[in-house]
């Protein structure tokens, strides 16, 4: 049986004195596990998946959620994200189901203008 991921598996590099961090609020109605790949909602600021066919805002990369967030009946205020100055392990982020290479490799360039690098194998 795998261990489920955790955040050193996902965080392999971080600024100091919590730069790196965003408090962020999940939108209602999704459980997402720690890892999950985040767009961000022009006219909420609150964070979901990220969904490349969306036109809300959500398509394009605002970081990595660094905790596992039920969000399934209310919104959570409670979130945590990596929003700058980081490096995070390929292995260890979530897509959504459906997400084609290029659509991934998309986002993994908008992380990257963030200063959030995707780090392969690592």
């Amino acid at each position: 049986m795998q261990e489920p991921i955790n955040l050193g598996d996902l965080l392999k590099y971080e600024a100091p004195n919590l730069y790196s961090r965003d408090r962020v609020t999940v939108a209602a109605g999704q459980t997402l596990p720690l890892g999950t790949v985040l767009g961000q909602i022009t006219a909420t600021g609150k964070v979901k998946q990220i969904d490349p066919s969306a036109t809300d805002g959500s398509q394009y990369s605002a970081g990595v959620l660094m905790q596992d967030a039920d969000a399934a009946l209310a919104d959570r205020n409670d979130g945590l994200m990596v929003a700058r100055h980081a490096i995070v392990s390929d292995h260890a982020l979530h897509w959504p189901t459906g997400i084609t290479t290029a659509e991934q490799q998309a986002a993994i360039q908008q992380l990257k203008a963030l200063g959030v690098l995707v780090r392969i194998g690592a």
